[in-house]
């Protein structure tokens, strides 16, 4: 099987505004998040031009320590494509994926994961360390950081803000 970053077919250098607007319907799903009360992060997963997967912080709605925005979006493509490999898919999220988020990216072989903003208590993107390009694991991840950085660190900043002042 042919991995997408050696396929000529499946283009990695996507222009920025093209993960600009994918991620602002990433920060749509964080605000739902927040509205629930939970921790605004969001997460989609596109392939070609349709999102196939979608997912929000659902941890203190569901009492589940996964239920975080790219499990649930990794979870909904992969039933929408009936398969576990998203090979021509791409992956934004609002904040760098944290350890475990990351190794379910790797497992799925999804090829690119463009997040908002590093996570520097568990960021596994680049951050603390670097799962998603890890060369010991049998598939890499390529990795594009900042996309809509300072909308997707406010987000997070006037929740925990919130938070602390009730």
């Amino acid at each position: 099987m042919s991995y997408p970053q050696n396929n000529p077919q499946f283009n990695l250098s996507i222009d920025h505004s093209v993960h600009e607007h994918w991620m602002r319907q990433a920060v749509l799903l964080a605000q739902e998040a927040e509205n629930l009360g939970e921790v605004p992060i969001g997460a989609i997963i596109v392939r070609g031009d349709d999102i196939i997967g979608r997912g929000y912080n659902l941890r203190e709605q569901t009492m589940d320590p996964t239920a975080h925005a790219e499990m649930i979006a990794i979870r909904d493509a992969s039933q929408q494509l009936d398969a576990w490999r998203l090979l021509e898919c791409r992956l934004y999220v609002t904040l760098e994926p944290c350890p475990m988020c990351a190794g379910a990216i790797v497992q799925s072989r999804v090829p690119q994961v463009i997040y908002g903003t590093t996570d520097p208590k568990a960021g596994c993107a680049g951050t603390l360390m670097n799962l998603l390009q890890e060369p010991r694991f049998n598939h890499r991840t390529d990795v594009i950081s900042d996309v809509l950085q300072e909308e997707c660190s406010q987000l997070l900043t006037n929740f925990f803000r919130r938070l602390r002042n009730k």
